[in-house]
């Protein structure tokens, strides 16, 4: 089994503050891992490095065997990328992904996230939780290797959230794609992860399974583990 994210001392500074201090991200085919951490830790400008939207100061990044930025088109072809804050075009059509039969593809995904009745809706017509719902749905329908989720239920009522957990769970089973997610919700990573790295103030400060990192600092689970680092870390 490979790596399809392979990202070795990244670094970036903003206005002489230094966000990422020389971290590794490492993510093996078919492996889920959560990326965490207080506000101001660093993970956002770690995931858009990761997506090759940003450029590091410093570092490599290869996906799916294909460095950035040069190889960018070609890396994201094997991503699917999911945010509630990212806009949706009126209609998402499966030909865009080169999906090839677009009917089956959409119909089975709609069902393993129990939203078909949106088949034929508009986005516009949407609520923000719905939209969630139909981001996560086209973050999958090319069948990526490597599923990217920024927090990816926290717009959606908790037994909506569950459902969608529990589908991509599934995806992830049957497909064998990896995870790599964000959350501000502890008891969604321990659900959907096998790892966890958890960032503080730029540096990676555990990196481990989720019940080796709350064993670590005392605690049953990664909830005290957050709140420890949010009040020791956070800016």
């Amino acid at each position: 089994m490979g790596d399809v994210l392979r990202a070795v001392g990244l670094c970036k500074t903003y206005n002489k503050v230094d966000a990422v201090k020389g971290i590794d991200v490492v993510v093996a085919d078919g492996e889920r891992v959560g990326l965490l951490g207080p506000n101001g830790a660093g993970k956002t400008t770690t995931l858009l490095m990761l997506l090759g939207a940003v450029l590091p100061d410093h570092g490599s990044i290869e996906v799916a065997g294909h460095r950035l930025p040069r190889h960018r088109s070609r890396a994201m072809q094997h991503v699917g990328f999911a945010a509630g804050y990212l806009p949706l075009p009126d209609r998402v059509f499966a030909g865009w992904y080169g999906v090839r039969d677009e009917r089956t593809a959409v119909d089975e995904t709609l069902e393993r996230f129990g939203i078909t009745g949106f088949a034929d809706r508009l986005c516009s017509s949407l609520s923000s939780g719905q939209r969630t719902l139909v981001g996560i749905v086209k973050a999958t329908l090319h069948r990526p290797r490597l599923l990217v989720l920024d927090e990816p239920t926290a717009s959606l009522d908790p037994d909506i959230a569950l459902k969608v957990r529990t589908g991509l769970l599934e995806y992830c089973t049957s497909t064998g794609a990896a995870l790599l997610v964000t959350s501000h919700d502890m008891r969604e990573v321990e659900m959907l992860t096998e790892r966890v790295i958890f960032l503080a103030r730029g540096h990676i400060v555990a990196n481990d399974t989720p019940a080796a990192i709350a064993a670590l600092y005392g605690y049953d689970d990664l909830e005290g583990v957050f709140l420890e680092l949010a009040e020791t870390h956070g800016r």
